[in-house]
């Protein structure tokens, strides 16, 4: 055999650029389309026919269908879309990921890309420097574009000769001798090839020069594109192993939905394979049948691989569009929410890893700052009625908030931990940097705010424990500065929610200066309380801890508004 370690080192890096080509060319479309890809997916996915269109729109923008899978998860854990409704994205994702097969077949086999993808990077690597990040974003899409074209040249050169080294197509003739088990076989092959290559398209183009070079046959090669099926949803399934309940059902659909489609399509893959071959040779100008082993059919062989992958994703959606819902409740089944709100203190946007687009990673990093913002509200709920209700569980409201602040420290340690990642983007936006430093912020401030309210309920069972109480007219100054705060926090909670145009920092500003007020005044009241003896050292010594820690509350819901706002009014105020 001619073929040497060192030619198939060089068949690797072949690989290897072609991969990077990839990559650059999707982050570069995904930063190109930015915020726009959010708008798509919450704007035209009112029913699972536009799901399906709204998938396939993306992942055609995206080049991938994790990402897309991914960003149909976090809106239905927002409450954007229903389960149901993101079945359409993840469907319509399955017939995007093909366009990526066309392009290298049409490109790739049917002409000489090379000198293309050469001048084309050139005409734009320059721009690659431009302060303009648009035009800079266009570049870099068109350099991966061009890597990629240039990868695939080197694949096309780096595989051995069979007609050098007949040892392959013996080797792979040990599988090809079994009828129709050798199609299994290669569901099996197509599955792990994707699984060690991590991406469908790049191990369909793989499958694209074995066609073309003539080591596989045209069956074979379908079925290895029908275990490139399979192999992407178990890349997302253990993607999902650590996320929510919500991510395990969109990855666990995608995998029934795909083996229930390999499955049919397997049943009846001698009838369309012969279909495909009809079609190729119609409008071929060279009709020779991409089911013989013939050279000169090799080119058009490509062109029916694409557009077996093509039909088999659309055929599939199409004959299990109606069976959605029974899919859907079997997986509800299998898989059921949490009882007793398990997933409420953890995270559940961000769980499935850092998102290519930085935009679209710091939309589910905000959308993980609105939940801390809940949080926050319903541990104001608890110390409120921990302070003010004489009939409420005080064990069981004790636990709530222990557990709601240790909750909140490890929030804050993940969702800062993403935004680190996030920020690794050597190409990273001002506008979008600036955003991280801001919910970096918004985040810690968060994170003291329920340290304040944990200090404050360990405060109140002091005072418990000592049998000491407030009188009345401490208690209503209590109750009234309670309100204030909760009317603050609930405003933050709305902050949060919003774009930094839509935050309104003079709301902010009024209830913060609402609750300065009140502790000043209550605190004058207290040391007249204190000089008549109304109620004892221990009782007031807690009174006023607790006040002080409120206006604390105060001054970082303020902060929490500011960094919402993506701006620092403490700065010109200086």
């Amino acid at each position: 055999m001619n073929y040497t370690l060192f030619d198939f080192l060089q068949l690797i890096g072949a690989l290897g650029i072609f991969i990077f080509g990839m990559k650059i060319f999707s982050e570069g479309l995904q930063k190109v389309a930015g915020s726009r890809l959010k708008s798509v997916l919450s704007g035209m996915t009112r029913n699972r026919v536009t799901g399906v269109l709204t998938g396939f729109a993306t992942t055609t923008i995206t080049q991938s269908s994790t990402t897309t899978t991914v960003m149909a998860v976090s809106f239905v854990n927002a409450g954007l879309l229903t389960f149901v409704e993101s079945t359409g994205v993840i469907m319509g994702a399955n017939i995007g990921t093909t366009v990526t097969a066309w392009i290298v077949a049409l490109f790739g086999f049917k002409m000489k890309i090379t000198p293309i993808a050469m001048a084309v990077i050139g005409l734009f690597f320059a721009f690659l420097f431009s302060k303009n990040s648009r035009l800079r974003n266009i570049a870099e899409t068109m350099v991966g574009f061009g890597i990629l074209f240039i990868g695939l040249e080197f694949i096309k050169n780096g595989v051995p000769d069979i007609r050098s080294n007949p040892e392959i197509l013996e080797f792979l003739d040990m599988f090809t001798g079994f009828g129709y088990a050798s199609l299994l076989i290669f569901v099996v092959i197509g599955t792990l090839l994707t699984l060690v290559m991590q991406s469908s398209s790049a191990a369909t183009a793989v499958t694209l020069v074995m066609l073309f070079e003539g080591w596989i046959s045209f069956p074979l090669a379908a079925a290895m594109v029908l275990g490139e099926n399979i192999g992407t949803t178990v890349t997302a399934n253990l993607a999902a192993m650590v996320g929510n309940v919500h991510a395990k059902r969109a990855a666990r659909f995608h995998l029934i939905f795909n083996l229930i489609g390999v499955a049919w399509m397997l049943a009846a893959i001698y009838p369309v394979m012969h279909l495909i071959d009809m079609v190729v040779q119609n409008f071929s100008t060279a009709p020779v049948s991409i089911l013989s082993d013939a050279p000169e059919a090799r080119p058009n062989a490509t062109l029916g691989l694409s557009l077996f992958h093509t039909s088999f994703n659309i055929l599939n959606v199409i004959l299990l569009f109606a069976f959605i819902p029974y899919i859907v409740r079997f997986i509800e089944r299998i898989l059921p929410e949490t009882a007793g709100g398990a997933d409420d203190f953890r995270l559940k946007y961000i769980s499935a890893g850092v998102m290519t687009s930085p935009a679209l990673a710091l939309e589910q990093a905000q959308k993980e700052a609105q939940q801390f913002a809940g949080i926050l509200n319903r541990m104001h709920a608890d110390v409120d009625e921990l302070l003010f209700d004489s009939k409420a569980s005080r064990s069981k409201l004790l636990k709530r908030i222990a557990a709601a602040e240790e909750a909140t420290d490890q929030l804050e340690i993940e969702i800062s931990d993403y935004l680190v990642r996030v920020s690794e983007n050597t190409n990273l936006e001002h506008d979008l940097t600036e955003r991280i430093r801001f919910l970096q912020t918004m985040i810690n401030d968060m994170e003291r705010i329920a340290d304040i309210y944990f200090q404050i309920s360990k405060l109140s069972e002091r005072l418990h424990e000592a049998r000491s109480h407030w009188p009345d007219d401490a208690r209503a100054d209590m109750v009234q500065m309670m309100e204030a705060l909760r009317a603050a926090v609930e405003n933050m909670q709305q902050s949060a929610s919003m774009e930094p145009s839509e935050v309104s920092l003079e709301r902010a500003i009024k209830l913060e200066n609402r609750i300065d007020e009140l502790r000043d005044s209550f605190r004058d009241t207290h040391f007249v309380r204190l000089e008549n003896g109304d109620y004892s050292p221990r009782a007031g010594v807690i009174f006023i801890d607790v006040l002080n820690r409120i206006e604390r509350i105060g001054d970082h819901i303020l902060n929490v508004n500011e960094s919402a706002a993506n701006h620092r009014l403490k700065a010109q105020r200086v």
